[in-house]
């Protein structure tokens, strides 16, 4: 029998199932990877916003990292919210052995507007979590936060990619463009090569959870062996069709629709 693939997400919950673990787990068994998970925190959030946090003690979270990778096969993982410097620093001393594609999602800030990690640990995140990472994901005021600089064009969304790599240390760099008007295009750059991928802005306020999903979804493909490339390309593909079926569910942001993938048969 073929090895079933496997992927880990690392990651805050969202109850109202479209972000965080949630999504990612839904991404997960989507593309036919068998999903695991390590909370870092429990979150109360919706549509409209998070309403409260609760961390996972420390001991915990390493309790929990251990239960995994003793037992079961890791064929890629990502991270999500990781909120304070304690959590990455158990988190760096687990994922730093396992030799397995890293996919990082920076979460900074909810959909919502709301802070979902800490002022202190955003440094830590910079110089000690991202030389790890095969691909991180932000998007653009993740990125400015992380290179230090402002991104207004598309030729500063390549930029800030190749920076990262050469400054930074990570693997690969996505700059997802969803925050700006028109196409919806994103720069990968791989070390060698600048990728662009696009597709037609979707005219919806349902985006809640879609950095998540886009994450997961590259995260499920590279557990399956696929390339960097085919993976963001694919993943591409799975959240852009997330959205165009989103759900208008909830007061505010609603959310992104793991399933449209059977609709789209992107």
């Amino acid at each position: 029998m073929k090895q079933v693939a496997c992927a880990l997400t690392i990651a805050g919950t969202d109850p109202s199932g479209g972000a965080g673990i949630h999504a990612d787990l839904k991404t997960f068994q989507e593309l036919q990877s068998y999903g695991m998970s390590v909370i870092t925190s429990v979150v109360a959030q919706n549509t409209t916003g998070v309403q409260a946090v609760h961390h996972v003690p420390i001991e915990i979270i390493e309790q929990q990292l251990d239960s995994v990778i003793s037992d079961m096969p890791i064929h890629a993982l990502k991270t999500g919210m990781i909120s304070n410097q304690e959590m990455m620093k158990v988190i760096q001393k687990k994922i730093a052995a396992l030799q397995v594609p890293y996919v990082m999602d920076p979460v900074m800030v909810a959909t919502s507007g709301d802070a979902l990690i800490e002022e202190e640990a955003r440094d830590y995140l910079r110089k000690q979590l991202l030389p790890l990472t095969t691909l991180v994901t932000p998007n653009i005021p993740e990125a400015e936060f992380l290179i230090g600089e402002t991104i207004k064009t598309t030729d500063d969304m390549k930029q800030a990619a190749e920076l990262l790599v050469k400054e930074f240390g990570v693997g690969a760099a996505l700059i997802k463009g969803g925050h700006r008007e028109g196409e919806a295009i994103d720069f990968l750059y791989d070390g060698s090569n600048i990728h662009s991928f696009s597709a037609e802005r979707i005219d919806t306020k349902n985006t809640h959870g879609t950095g998540c999903t886009y994450a997961a979804a590259i995260t499920a493909y590279l557990s399956k062996g696929l390339s960097l490339y085919d993976a963001v390309k694919n993943g591409k593909d799975f959240v852009t069709a997330a959205i165009k079926y989103s759900f208008d569910l909830g007061a505010g942001s609603g959310p992104t629709n793991h399933w449209a993938i059977r609709k789209d048969k992107c």
